[in-house]
């Protein structure tokens, strides 16, 4: 009888290990690999507005370029727009999860419609850069200062720079805030960032699978770790802010149901740095711009203006 109970806790043990297992592997495959998504957090309707300004972009001159990843061997591609009047002034710009530079058309367009320069890399594994996993701001935030210092190399060393970051690509710039930067970057502006990876897909798990944040948010992590060269603890924007020293604006929707609004309040309150907060009523994940264009295009030109001149 004693022996029927220890095999009974045994193979309960196993079927228990085995399903751990495989969920962590599932979740690896369904956030981290670069497959077709539903975590995306992105409308399925393309807005018209990105339409008209999608085929602006095909049409606009622009310079392509390439690099190598950060510690990997990855090529990595990107669009330089630059400005219809020369200017030492350019933003670098940062997609989102599972997106490309061609879907920053709109912000492209508002910063170049500003007179900057534009720097739009796609991340890798995403667009046409090379990889297999989405590094979530983590690994990106050491390809995007290889591209600041490729944009000082290749446009001078007058260059005052800001980055914006939309959504992942808002984490990928606060995440480097923490980093040092060259003393050309001068502003940071975030819209719709997340605190860190753990936090954001435990979130996630639960909203979609109605599951607990733990065991499979820290096993999932050791296979990112193995597979990705990362964990979801250190891939932390609020670690990162505490290190900033550049002037950043913080934009969120009160109505964000992909990154919860709440986060932002805790990325804010991090930042060392001179800051602003802007919470767009009514507005859902990454739908600031959209919801009041002027008013939007208005708020972020000046900010980037008052800190890399007018």
């Amino acid at each position: 009888m004693k022996k029927k109970i220890i095999i009974w806790i045994v193979s309960i043990l196993v079927l228990f290990a085995v399903a751990i297992a495989g969920g962590s592997f599932y979740l690896y495959h369904y956030a981290i690999q670069n497959t077709e998504k539903t975590l995306t957090g992105a409308s399925k309707k393309t807005p018209e507005r990105t339409i008209k300004d999608k085929k602006w972009l095909a049409g606009v001159k622009k310079e392509n370029w390439t690099q190598q990843s950060a510690g990997e061997n990855l090529k990595l591609v990107a669009d330089y727009v630059p400005a219809e009047k020369q200017s030492t002034k350019t933003v670098v710009v940062a997609h989102g999860y599972m997106e490309n530079k061609e879907n920053m058309a709109s912000y492209i367009r508002l910063f170049h419609d500003a007179g900057y320069n534009v720097l739009a890399p796609d991340d890798r594994g995403q667009g046409k850069s090379e990889g297999d996993y989405i590094g979530f701001g983590w690994k990106d935030r050491l390809d995007y200062i290889k591209w600041t210092k490729k944009l000082i190399a290749e446009k001078g060393q007058d260059q005052k720079i800001g980055l914006f970051g939309l959504s992942m690509g808002a984490a990928t710039v606060m995440m480097m805030s923490g980093e040092k930067l060259p003393t050309q970057v001068k502003a940071i502006v975030e819209d719709c960032g997340y605190t860190n990876v753990e936090d954001l897909l435990a979130y996630q798990l639960k909203l979609q699978f109605n599951l607990p944040k733990q065991p499979l948010i820290t096993t999932s992590s050791w296979v990112t770790q193995l597979r990705a060269g990362y964990s979801f603890a250190e891939a932390d924007s609020v670690k990162q802010l505490k290190k900033n020293k550049l002037p950043t604006l913080f934009i969120h929707g009160d109505k964000d149901d992909f990154v919860p609004s709440s986060m932002v309040y805790d990325n804010y309150k991090a930042s060392a740095g001179k800051k602003e907060l802007w919470v767009i009523k009514g507005a859902g994940h990454a739908k600031a711009f959209g919801t009041d264009p002027a008013l939007y295009s208005k708020k972020v030109v000046k900010f980037m203006n008052d800190n890399l001149g007018s």
